[in-house]
């Protein structure tokens, strides 16, 4: 007697209805948005206030740490005269203040930057706001642009002033010239100790001046110049010519 072939089940065939298609999203209420534009927007603002007290605080730091070194230059010269160790002590504590000094100037020029970025994000949310209400951007002092033109705009609050005369009354420009002076006092003082001429001693300390100086201007020059330019376009970058999958 020969076995029957063993039949699978037949599949639980569902009666329930299919699920329904999800609904579109509904668009954002003008509220809404707008809402959200001023909670990133004082976020910047907070961000804002808090790198310039840093910034401030370091600078205060170091124009701290410059004036104890005077004073304590002349406590050892009231003690032990011009001597030999008054010349060693000279020369080390004018080092640490252009190496201090440096280095919050690179901190101020970073903060700068970063300053830059914080304004160019703001108005751009002006931007949102102009759309969400055309019109009240009459309303505004400072720009809704967030090219190199608008956040000078905003920097200046409408009115017209030179770029030039807005670097050099600059935080940044401030702690440039001063440290180019400790940079000109600390190659005269070498030169001194090192049996120059007077006029060597001048001629030296005027040639690190002015080039600390120069070459911090020229890379605040770069590092500025290099936020004017455009930005990328956003979004994926078409394959060129001829590359294949």
């Amino acid at each position: 007697m020969s076995a029957e072939p063993h039949l699978a089940p037949p599949l639980p065939v569902s009666s329930a209805p299919p699920p329904p298609h999800e609904p579109l999203p509904e668009a954002v209420p003008p509220a809404v948005v707008a809402t959200i534009l001023a909670t990133e927007h004082w976020s910047l603002l907070g961000t804002r206030g808090m790198l310039w007290n840093e910034l401030m605080s370091r600078i205060s730091i170091h124009l701290t740490v410059s004036s104890a070194s005077l004073v304590g230059l002349a406590l050892v010269a009231q003690a032990t005269g011009f001597g030999t160790g008054f010349w060693v002590m000279a020369i080390g504590l004018t080092s640490m203040l252009l190496v201090l000094g440096s280095l919050t100037l690179l901190r101020v020029s970073i903060g700068s930057e970063e300053d830059h970025l914080l304004i160019a994000g703001m108005n751009r949310l002006r931007g949102a706001y102009r759309e969400l209400a055309p019109g009240i951007e009459d309303a505004f002092v400072t720009s809704s642009s967030d090219d190199r033109q608008g956040v000078f705009a905003t920097y200046f609050l409408g009115r017209s002033r030179p770029i030039p005369l807005h670097a050099i009354s600059s935080t940044a420009f401030f702690l440039t010239c001063f440290n180019a002076m400790v940079a000109g006092a600390l190659a005269a003082l070498i030169t001194y100790v090192s049996g120059g001429s007077v006029l060597l001693i001048a001629l030296v300390g005027l040639a690190a001046c002015a080039a600390y100086l120069v070459g911090n201007t020229m890379a605040a020059a770069v590092l500025f110049g290099r936020l004017g330019a455009p930005r990328p376009p956003e979004g994926p970058v078409a394959p060129e010519d001829g590359a294949g999958g």
